[in-house]
């Protein structure tokens, strides 16, 4: 199968233009290192910061009612301390659930424009 897909790149690769194929070759697989990179790109940069920034105080914030858990003396202020640490980690989880999900969006938008790129190749192909 590997051999056969890579047939098929370089069959697209002969019909494209040396600007085309180097397009082709930026939308290839990435690494999870480079796909966590790409959500500091484009125009929601600002939004990833601030993502990151509520992340980590929530992080603090739980980290603290861990502690004042163990130090409360009766069992309002434990629940209330208990409920403020699964909120932080709630918290934390949906925002890190939200940049998975954009990760994936990316990855879906680079599959999508390379299948574009390749009807576009073929079909101007067809037409000759």
């Amino acid at each position: 199968m590997k051999t056969n897909m890579e047939d098929i790149d370089k069959l697209i690769k002969d019909t494209l233009t040396e600007e085309e194929a180097k397009f082709y070759d930026s939308l290839d697989e990435q690494s999870v290192f480079a796909m966590i990179a790409g959500l500091y790109k484009g125009k929601n940069l600002w939004f990833t910061i601030v993502m990151h920034v509520v992340n980590i105080v929530a992080f603090g914030l739980m980290i603290y009612c861990l502690i004042q858990t163990f130090d409360a003396e009766n069992t309002n202020d434990l629940m209330l301390w208990i409920a403020g640490f699964f909120i932080c980690f709630i918290t934390m989880s949906m925002l890190k659930i939200y940049a998975w999900m954009q990760i994936h969006r990316n990855a879906l938008t680079r599959e999508i424009k390379r299948l574009e790129l390749q009807v576009s190749s073929l079909s101007s192909k067809i037409a000759e």
